[in-house]
């Protein structure tokens, strides 16, 4: 469930730096509620899943998904360059969330409590 956790908070990690971009400085009042409230959220659900994963794991999955997300947003939308080097880097990121994922020892609720003891 950790897993799906810090999935969902790098989506609406995406979604509140969009938010971000159309809240214009926070003057328009629909985008800016959103921005706040996935924010909110995506930053609730980073929390949970650093009950089960290291701090350094997490974060850099949270960060480099909602990155490599919000460059393939502005890419496909917003018309931003998309050379080979830059989608070069993007699948790198991405190559490092999952290797990543791959390599994070799997630690259950009860170690994590134990751990918090």
């Amino acid at each position: 469930m950790h897993w799906i956790y810090i999935f969902i908070a790098g989506l609406l990690e995406i979604v509140w730096v969009l938010g971000l971009r159309f809240s214009n400085g926070f003057t328009i009042l629909i985008p800016s509620i959103l921005t706040v409230a996935t924010l909110a959220v995506s930053f609730y659900l980073f929390s949970k899943s650093l009950k089960f994963l290291p701090i350094g794991t997490a974060y850099a999955i949270f960060t480099g998904f909602g990155a490599a997300g919000t460059a393939v947003i502005g890419i496909f939308f917003f018309q931003e360059s998309a050379n080979a080097s830059k989608l070069f880097f993007i699948g790198l990121m991405l190559a490092g969330i999952v290797g990543l994922k791959l390599t994070t020892p799997t630690e259950t609720q009860s170690d994590a409590q134990r751990r918090e003891e």
